[in-house]
């Protein structure tokens, strides 16, 4: 081939065009320029093999014009900034592992992800960490930190930045830099963890507020609360502690003391201190768990303990999964039991088994692995006319919108006091060992139905309209009572 004076040409000398990769690596700003423009998908273009954008290629080699250029280029495609090469490399990653300090404070200043992670786990200071040994400069790894890169980042193979560099050749400075920031990182979260704790224990103090008596029950939870929060602190700190097991539980009292209002509360206390990844209750009886056929009860079991998992399985009067029959006579509920007990040891789910404290022993006694997994005994005693009366006050401050008592309230003269006597006086010892909390929410929609009845149809006073008096609950005590 010749050119235009007829002199033939060699092919070597030919120059190629350069691509927008190896313009980027270069810095030639002007010629990546014009190849963008002609070609704008080119923008987040792949190299070979590498799989690396010019993004990629620019930060590796600390070309922070053509760097500042790429994020100012307005096309009809964005800039990829957390685009991953083909071993799950950021740009960031790019900048940190070559030393790029310009760069690097670059791109996070245009809010790049500082703990992205490679393939390997690695963020960006992991490899800036290995460049600075080599290197013997630290001041990438001092800028990751100034811009409160994770410390205590994890790899796949769970070593930190810090944990890398005590494996490799000795960096006073460099460790003395980790160590540092490590405990610094470790007293901020610290700090945020004790305002977390507090927000979190007043949170539990106004659920408690709502648990009228079960003093101990009371205690326990703030004890079990106090602990894990302390526990969540010492891990923030870097201690390694052992996991608490899931504190399974034997509810034992009378219906109406409140057994399955705790076990909500309850619920809501172990997810918000991080025991349970949910606060779901889910409340089952025998029927529920076992089936009238052979085969039947087992796969019924399972579903509802599938059912429960990340919450609390509330297996409500338990006794009835253990009748009173001779030892042979083998019963369906047996199987049900032995069911849950085999997924106690899991730490899927917490099991609270509720029932009456005598025939609750036939359960206790039954299986051998009971007392082993169930480690916490509360009794729920029954009410007395005084705590009635304050559940009284409770229930109808926390009606919802679609209750029946929703937006109704007591008298003045409906003090604590008043209901109490009230209740002493209309109501049997019998009566009230047999209800308990059940009494109150039928003698407070009687009392509703008793204010219906006193009202005149003219009336217009907004007060007297939703306004319960000793008279309306006492007249709905007397229905309970006929």
């Amino acid at each position: 081939m010749a050119d235009h004076s007829g002199q033939p040409q060699d092919r070597r000398t030919r120059s190629r065009p350069s691509s927008i990769h190896n313009l980027a690596q270069s810095g030639d700003l002007i010629n990546l320029t014009k190849k963008l423009q002609d070609s704008p998908s080119l923008l987040n273009d792949r190299n070979p093999i590498m799989a690396q954008t010019p993004l990629h290629v620019s930060a590796a080699n600390n070309k922070k014009e053509i760097v500042k250029f790429l994020f100012n280029w307005h096309g009809p495609e964005n800039l990829e900034v957390e685009a991953k090469n083909m071993y799950g490399e950021t740009p960031l990653h790019m900048a940190a592992k070559n030393g790029c300090t310009e760069v690097l404070k670059l791109l996070l200043n245009h809010n790049v992800d500082i703990e992205a992670r490679a393939n390997n786990g690695m963020t960006p200071l992991h490899l800036a960490v290995w460049y600075c040994l080599r290197a013997e400069d630290c001041s990438v790894v001092e800028t990751l930190l100034q811009y409160h890169a994770d410390v205590n980042a994890k790899d796949n193979e769970g070593m930190t930045p810090l944990g890398h560099l005590l494996q490799g050749p000795s960096n006073q400075k460099l460790q003395s830099l980790l160590q540092f920031h490590l405990d610094e990182q470790r007293k901020q979260k610290a700090r945020l963890a004790l305002e977390d704790s507090k927000g979190k224990l007043a949170e539990l103090e106004l659920e408690l507020s709502k648990i009228v008596g079960l003093h101990e029950l009371k205690l326990q939870l703030r004890t079990w609360a106090k602990g894990m929060l302390l526990d969540e602190k010492r891990r923030v700190l870097g201690l390694k502690i052992a996991t608490r097991r899931p504190p399974h539980m034997a509810f034992l009292g009378n219906p109406g003391t409140g057994k399955t209002m705790v076990a909500r509360i309850l619920g809501k206390l172990l997810h918000m201190v991080g025991v349970l990844p949910t606060d779901n209750v889910t409340e089952v009886q025998r029927t529920d768990l076992v089936g009238e056929f052979v085969g039947h009860t087992g796969p019924k079991t399972r579903n509802k303990i599938k059912q429960a998992e990340g919450g609390i399985l509330f297996v409500d009067e338990a006794y009835r999964l253990i009748p009173n029959q001779k030892a042979d006579d083998k019963d369906y509920g047996v199987e049900a039991l032995e069911e849950i007990m085999s997924v106690m040891d899991s730490g899927k789910v917490v099991v609270i088994f509720a029932g009456y404290a005598e025939p609750m022993k036939r359960v206790i006694n039954s299986n051998e692995g009971f007392c082993r997994r169930v480690t916490r005994y509360f009794f729920f005693d029954d009410f007395d006319s005084r705590e009635l009366a304050e559940i009284v006050h409770l229930k109808i401050h926390e009606q919802l919108e679609d209750s029946l008592l929703y937006g109704f309230k007591l008298h003045p003269t409906c003090t604590i006091e008043a209901i109490s006597d009230l209740l002493k006086n209309n109501t049997t010892e019998k009566q009230r060992k047999e209800l308990n909390g059940g009494l109150v929410g039928p003698m407070l929609v009687n009392a509703r139905e008793n204010l219906d009845l006193r009202l005149d149809l003219d009336c217009c006073d907004a007060e007297n309209l939703v306004t319960i008096t000793l008279e309306d609950l006492e007249s709905g005590l007397r229905l309970i009572r006929s």
